[in-house]
């Protein structure tokens, strides 16, 4: 009976640290633009990330030419990321989060998920 109590203590405990695992945060920096079309503009690659963001979730918002802040709610999560852009380049950087467990380098390893969607939705745009 004590061995039996022992295991299902050992397996809680091992779900319970599996599930509050945290990686270093994941950012972007610089990743390319890529496109099939030509002739595209910024106006192009800010409709595109809009785009993207939107279609999982995020909230975006324009904050000015080239920046974008997108945030993102789940249950009693939330992260929020600024997406400097050009017509080459974007970046997803962390800005700010809360009950993701940030330790100043750390979060929670779900974090980096929805992120990773969103590099590949925003390497390619249908501009």
């Amino acid at each position: 009976m004590k061995v039996r109590m022992l295991f299902a203590v050992v397996v809680v405990l091992g779900l319970v640290l599996a599930g509050c695992r945290s990686n270093p945060v994941y950012n972007v920096s610089g990743a390319p633009v890529t496109t099939s079309t030509r002739n595209y503009s910024m106006s192009d690659v800010r409709g595109a990330i809009l785009q993207a963001g939107a279609s999982l979730g995020w909230q975006m918002k324009v904050v000015k030419p080239g920046l974008i802040v997108g945030t993102l709610y789940v249950r009693e999560h939330m992260a929020t990321v600024e997406i400097p852009y050009d017509r080459r380049t974007y970046s997803i950087l962390y800005r700010d989060s809360s009950n993701l467990d940030y330790d100043g380098a750390n979060i929670h390893s779900n974090y980096s998920k929805p992120i990773q969607v969103v590099v590949f939705l925003n390497t390619n745009p249908s501009c």
